[in-house]
């Protein structure tokens, strides 16, 4: 996969790149796939279901608000996306098992880790236009993610 600097060199003008706020946690350093996005608050419920459907490559972008109270992601459900075949995650909140979660072929970018996990209420909006760290994406959009950033397009990128 090119590096994000490259996407910006190539399709400047075409793509937006996230505030610079994430930290790589995952361990598969570069990631690259069509968004799917789920909007929630302090409850993983709609993450951990959606973890147990096919991944097909795609990265799931979670908007929880950018709460660093709970933990949106952990080992258990890292296991299982892995095993879904996800690519990885954009969470703009935190997560918690990141010893594990670094040893996991699995792409991770979050603001922070908390060791706290979550409520399970079954609260959570899924496939709907999510907005943080500067850029609106939609389902459907294409995001790539590296040590240098998060960029996102609305097409899909030659990686």
């Amino acid at each position: 996969m090119k590096s994000t600097p490259d996407l910006c060199d190539v399709y400047e003008g075409g793509i937006s790149v996230l505030d610079p706020m994430f930290t790589n946690f995952g361990g598969r350093e570069r990631f690259y796939g069509e968004a799917v996005t789920v909007k929630c608050f302090e409850d993983n419920s709609t993450v951990k279901e959606l973890a147990g459907t096919a991944g097909k490559g795609r990265v799931m972008v979670v908007d929880g608000g950018g709460s660093l109270r709970r933990a949106l992601l952990g080992d258990m459900i890292g296991a299982k996306a892995l095993a879904n075949g996800w690519a990885g995650f954009v969470i703009y909140g935190a997560i918690r098992d990141v010893d594990e979660l670094g040893a996991m072929d699995l792409g991770v970018q979050a603001l922070a880790t908390h060791p706290m996990k979550t409520e399970k209420k079954g609260i959570g909006d899924l496939d709907v236009p999510v907005t943080f760290a500067g850029v609106t994406i939609h389902p459907g959009d294409f995001v790539a993610c590296d040590n240098n950033g998060i960029v996102v397009s609305p097409v899909a990128l030659e990686v």
